[in-house]
């Protein structure tokens, strides 16, 4: 029997990026799911600070060519790969001349915050589906952590739900308590989404203003499975989560949380079993 196939998709991941908690889990739970016997890949943002020659990143020729459509510019895609220090796990990052090659990360060198962050998180969304692709590696689970990765649980419910590599695939979203932005990340947010997806005006209004407390209640409203990754969440978030009836882990400070992720994640890539009255 093959594998299951986990796809993480993060903003961030020790030792290349450490922001916030986002960072220690995901650096932490690939070996964990290693040991249930899961096949895993990461894609990240390669941003300005994440020193190339120390992580020992190259360029994957070969899944070169792929251009994705930003505000109706094109902008290459650049693939380079590493390998995780003390596991054997690839991590893809995804790499922008235009959006990611500066030395800060969200905010300019004044603690301004980028205009373009929403392009930046449009770009990362639709390259890590477009990543997956190329590939040609249909994952069994998507495990997506934090509000740059908010939107691509609604692309795989809209806009990708026709693919074939991602015919099977279980949308797994884990909400932060960030604090990276305070308002809305775009002005007019989801007219910004209509004009770069393929999706309805009913689709994106789980998105509201654009803030990151929006972005995290739409990749939950979108998830097949939910998790909260902070002691502390804002209310809304924590609303949206204690409200859903889908298969859901809260934050538990007792424990191993690594253990309670990788468990977590095991549960959902498992087929309930068929029941007499519906096998008649």
């Amino acid at each position: 029997m093959s594998k299951k196939r986990v796809l993480v998709i993060t903003q961030e991941m020790k030792p290349y990026l450490d922001l916030t908690d986002i960072s220690n889990i995901v650096s932490s739970l690939p070996q964990k799911l290693q040991q249930q016997k899961l096949e895993l890949r990461v894609l990240m943002p390669r941003f300005g600070v994440i020193n190339e020659r120390r992580h020992r990143l190259h360029e994957v020729v070969r899944l070169s060519g792929i251009n994705i459509t930003v505000n109706d510019e094109d902008y290459p895609l650049i693939i380079k790969v590493a390998t995780l220090p003390g596991a054997r796990l690839q991590v893809y990052f995804l790499d922008s001349d235009d959006y990611f090659d500066r030395k800060q990360i969200f905010h300019d060198k004044d603690g301004k915050e980028f205009e373009d962050n929403a392009e930046r998180m449009m770009f990362f969304a639709l390259s890590s589906l477009e990543t997956v692709k190329k590939f040609g590696w249909a994952p069994d689970a998507i495990h997506c952590h934090g509000w740059m990765t908010g939107l691509v649980p609604m692309l795989l419910k809209t806009q990708y739900k026709n693919e074939a590599v991602f015919e099977n695939s279980k949308v797994i979203y884990s909400a932060y308590q960030e604090e990276t932005f305070d308002k809305a990340i775009a002005p007019d947010f989801q007219k910004f989404l209509l004009e770069n997806t393929e999706v309805s005006e009913e689709d994106v209004k789980i998105f509201g203003e654009g803030t990151e407390i929006d972005l995290n209640l739409g990749g939950l409203h979108y998830a097949d499975a939910i998790t909260i990754g902070s002691e502390e969440i804002e209310d809304e978030v924590k609303a949206k989560f204690d409200s859903n009836e889908k298969p859901k882990l809260d934050f538990n400070s007792e424990g191993d949380i690594l253990i309670q992720y990788a468990n977590f994640v095991t549960e959902t890539l498992t087929e309930p079993e068929e029941t007499e009255e519906e096998a008649e």
